[in-house]
């Protein structure tokens, strides 16, 4: 599917992604949910390493959803505020990522879920107060630094969660592997 450019795409991708990873996740054998995630060297991103089960994908999905609420809540609100958290920026949003994953390392895969299926009702929900406009045309909101708003939600939802099936899937051709 294409990278979404209206509001309705982009709705419509956010919920088909999320249902595939939902679908994904609910046919994972317990053998599948007990094994580490581990990738071959070839896979050079650091999240490859980094994610070691399925509740560390669902936490960065997590916080990554509330990344995109605080920082449009603050800045709808008047408060100028970066969408990468103070100290942290585009060059080193990897190390935020590490920080996160260090954060949730006592969170349950039960709290996980429910945390990401909440955040995911809250995006699209804040998705569904703007306009196509509002969301798909550049330089709408100043704060945005002339990139269209919807392409944030298009990443923190519909190509996040593909990267999670990726992920997954990956996980589970490992495991026949094993």
């Amino acid at each position: 599917m294409a990278r979404p450019t209206t509001k309705q795409d982009l709705i419509t991708a956010a919920e088909a992604n999320y249902e595939e990873m939902n679908d994904l996740i609910s046919s994972l054998t317990e053998k599948e949910l007990s094994t580490p995630f581990t990738f071959d060297d070839t896979k050079k991103e650091a999240h490859w390493k980094r994610d070691k089960n399925l509740r560390d994908v669902l936490i960065h999905l997590y916080e990554c959803h509330q990344l995109l609420l605080v920082w449009v809540s603050s800045n709808t609100a008047g408060e100028d505020r970066p969408f990468i958290p103070k100290p942290y920026n585009w060059k080193t949003y990897g190390k935020m990522n590490e920080f996160f994953w260090k954060k949730h390392q006592n969170t349950s895969l039960d709290d996980a879920k429910e945390m990401l299926e909440k955040s995911h009702e809250e995006v699209m929900a804040l998705a569904e107060t703007f306009t196509n406009d509002e969301l798909f045309s550049r330089e709408t909101f100043s704060w945005t630094n002339k990139n269209a708003l919807g392409s944030f939600f298009v990443s923190a939802t519909a190509s996040h969660y593909n990267w999670a099936i990726k992920k997954l899937k990956a996980h589970r051709k490992n495991c026949k592997n094993i």
